[in-house]
């Protein structure tokens, strides 16, 4: 009977740190989402998950390890770079974000292949070390201190750190964010520099994303990146409403999608992911069945 306590109490805390840490990564992902949606942007963490392989080729060159922290400082450096090479190339170049997306990824894909082909063929190394997180795996990579204490699974302390900055940043740039989402022009007016404002999100998205992939994934960071903004943006009018309404689709769906994993014995994150779909076309059916013609989904607020 106690072992059977036991093994039911194990059972909880593994289901328990996964759920927390699913709900770190979505609410952080559905933040930022929020604005990349509002800028048609929302692809960049795509952009970013296949950019960064020549930062971990060189980040391998340079230290000769195949550690986690030398992986994500190069995949972090190359996510900046390719954010910086979006923007440049919409601005400069004239190109559609979309288009500038697609050449930047694909640019800095095929250079992380061709190094390497030509200097690491013989190692195993490639997306991997980052991107394919499995968040079953969460509970077992625990953080044990100098003297032995184990202080809980490593990256619930990471991702708390990620949704703590990213909170702030988003609480004093809010009404920055926000003008250059809805309107530049206008707050370029104000003297707000768009420039900066961009590049702040974009390296937030780079940290954000870097920081989420060895835990749960390139894939779940993507579509909680996206989902839950979307889901939101269907739903109400205000900025405020839409991140509200972010941060509890995200709780909602890391819970359901671990025990919707847990009953059909199946993917976490596929799980996870389907139920992040499912919601957002669960309520793009019923606002289809009672929203009235030529009603928009978000109004310009700038002005408010």
């Amino acid at each position: 009977m106690i072992r059977r306590y036991r093994k039911f109490d194990d059972d909880v805390m593994i289901a328990f740190w996964i759920i927390l840490t699913g709900a770190l990564v979505a609410v952080t992902c559905g933040l930022l989402g929020c604005f990349l949606i509002l800028r048609k942007m929302s692809m960049v963490g795509d952009a970013i998950s296949h950019a960064v392989l020549p930062g971990i080729v060189i980040a391998f060159l340079l230290s000769g390890s195949r550690e986690t922290l030398p992986m994500l400082l190069g995949a972090g450096a190359t996510g900046l770079l390719a954010t910086f090479l979006i923007e440049y190339f919409h601005r400069r170049a004239g190109l559609q974000t979309d288009a500038a997306i697609g050449v930047t990824f694909t640019f800095l894909f095929a250079v992380g292949i061709i190094l390497i082909s030509a200097f690491a063929g013989k190692v195993d190394i490639d997306q991997d070390c980052v991107l394919y997180g499995e968040i079953a795996y969460v509970p077992i990579d625990l953080w044990v201190t100098a003297n032995g204490t184990i202080m809980g699974p490593r990256p619930v302390y990471i991702l708390s750190v990620v949704l703590l900055v990213v909170s702030v940043f988003i609480k004093l740039g809010y009404k920055e964010l926000k003008l250059t989402s809805f309107d530049p022009a206008f707050a370029s007016a104000l003297g707000i520099s768009t420039a900066l404002w961009h590049y702040l999100l974009m390296a937030a998205v780079s940290f954000t994303t870097v920081s989420s992939f060895e835990s749960v994934g390139a894939i779940l960071v993507i579509a909680f990146l996206i989902g839950p903004p979307a889901t939101a943006y269907l739903l109400t009018h205000d900025l405020k409403h839409m991140l509200a309404i972010t941060v509890v689709l995200a709780i909602f769906i890391s819970f359901t999608g671990y025990w919707m994993a847990y009953w059909l014995n199946a993917s976490i994150a596929g799980c996870m992911a389907v139920i992040t779909g499912g919601c957002f076309v669960g309520v793009f059916s019923i606002r289809q069945l009672i929203k009235p013609k030529g009603s928009q989904a978000i109004t310009n607020e700038v002005m408010a």
